[in-house]
């Protein structure tokens, strides 16, 4: 029986549903393990300093570590996952992820935490673009002409929207065990998402020939992967020195872009299609939407949380419980909007809630009812909402089928660099002591991106009237 064959009979088994919980879960389990590990080592650091007797301004590079793996990491895997198959690199990515589990778990020493989570970065980074793909591979073989947008939705709650969850579950972890709880916690999810990707996952086709070492690295583009990297970590590594501001870095990165670009203009198959980003101004501004809503969500993460523990005198995992609304209320809008198949409004609303929520921010105080500080973060889980379902179909639509993997690698990429962003403005504006005042500068600073992120959404030509489906 051929590859085809195989995959034909596997899709109708699931009782006429290739779309089955038992083909999805794997992939939302695994797409979860990397925003839940972004924010769940929040509430370990102080635990850790003490632990390890280092300072806690030390464990912010735990925080680094993952940020700078994952955004790298994204497109990278979504490629190697276009050249080897989506199967191998999303298992080869959850055993990394139990790997760097056992290391953070075991670890005596913060240079072992560091490599932990960047193993546990890399391998997470797996999850999301590999899904992209096997998604799509599934709607053709059974004869659909895209992923239904219900599923997509779930991918993008799991990948997405659980974020913040791990705040609380970190307060948890730690309060009921030890921190190194908030690294061992990965190895039961991840067995359970490999044995669940062995079982219910059709494997990926046999290649028709074995490439040579040169072949692999055209396929791939491995000089384009590495300048990609270095652009990307030297760009991260300036924002994340800030307020220092060590302009020598930026002008490297500016540098290794340059090149970077001038290399992708002649690859065979680039890594990073520059063509097809400057001809696709679709695509170009879903990434560029999408980076900066996450910027303004997750300074009202990083930002507004430190206000709420250090000005209003609640616990971190008090913090991280009030943020659970804004959770739900992204979860409750993504799945619906998905399934529509709906671009225009929701991204339209993203802006409008942008803007409206940081205006909130604004108005926000020491005598501030804590109900008032919900009802803020509840406008930007809305934006949330709106933003990754609208930018998640805008995706599906503006990127080549055969790039959906680096696409959708890429969305996450700006993700992760709006959230870095936010760190540096938080970090500017919190430098020295969190108050009234470093709030309201945190309020105008996101009512101009809110601003910049209304015009650009307005100014797009490719966003054509609601469809319904």
């Amino acid at each position: 029986m051929s590859v085809t064959q195989t995959q034909s009979a596997i899709v109708p088994a699931a009782g006429g549903r290739p779309f089955s919980w038992r083909f999805t879960t794997p992939l939302f389990v695994g797409s979860a393990l990397n925003p839940i590990n972004s924010s769940l080592i929040a509430t370990a650091l102080l635990p850790i300093a003490h632990g390890l007797g280092i300072q806690i301004g030390r464990t912010a590079a735990l925080v680094a570590a993952l940020y700078l793996a994952s955004a790298t990491a994204q497109p990278t895997a979504g490629k190697a996952a276009e050249v080897f198959g989506p199967r191998r690199v999303f298992m080869s990515g959850i055993a990394m992820v139990a790997l760097g589990a056992v290391l953070g778990g075991l670890a005596q020493g913060l240079s072992m935490l560091i490599l932990s989570r960047v193993v546990i970065g890399l391998g997470t980074s797996c999850a999301y673009p590999t899904a992209m793909l096997l998604i799509q591979r599934r709607a053709r073989d059974a004869g659909l002409t895209k992923p239904p947008g219900g599923v997509l939705g779930g991918l993008m709650i799991a990948g997405i929207a659980t974020a913040s969850l791990g705040l609380p579950l970190g307060g948890v972890l730690v309060n009921a065990l030890t921190w190194r709880a908030v690294f061992l916690v990965n190895v039961p999810v991840a067995v359970i998402a490999f044995v669940a990707a062995v079982a219910w996952i059709e494997p990926d086709p046999k290649r028709a020939e074995r490439m040579s070492a040169r072949e692999l690295a055209s396929r791939l583009d491995l000089p384009g992967i590495v300048g990609f990297v270095s652009g990307m970590l030297t760009l991260l590594v300036f924002l994340f020195d800030l307020p220092t501001a060590r302009w020598w870095v930026l002008a490297l990165s500016l540098a290794l872009w340059a090149l970077l670009v001038l290399w992708e203009l002649r690859a065979r198959t680039p890594f990073l299609d520059v063509r097809l980003l400057a001809a696709n101004s679709g695509l170009a501004n879903t990434y560029l939407r999408f980076g900066l809503t996450q910027l303004c969500v997750y300074v009202v993460l990083y930002g507004i949380t430190q206000w709420i523990e250090s000005v209003r005198g609640f616990s971190e995992s008090a913090a991280g419980l009030l943020l659970l609304p804004m959770t739900l209320v992204s979860g409750l809008l993504i799945a619906p909007l998905s399934r529509r198949g709906l671009v225009r409004g929701p991204v339209l609303a993203a802006a409008a809630t942008c803007l409206l929520g940081s205006v909130g921010v604004l108005a926000l105080g020491s005598g501030s009812s804590i109900g008032v500080v919900v009802a803020v973060t509840l406008v930007f889980g809305l934006a949330i909402g709106f933003s990754t379902a609208g930018n998640q179909i805008a995706l599906t639509e503006h990127a080549p089928a055969d790039q959906l993997g680096t696409a959708s690698g890429l969305l996450r990429t700006f993700g992760y660099v709006g959230s870095i962003g936010a760190s540096a403005v938080t970090g500017l504006v919190f430098h020295h002591n969190v108050t009234d005042q470093g709030v309201h500068r945190i309020g105008w600073i996101m009512t101009a991106v809110s601003l910049a992120l209304v015009a650009l959404t307005l100014a797009d030509r490719t966003l054509r009237p609601a469809r319904h489906h």
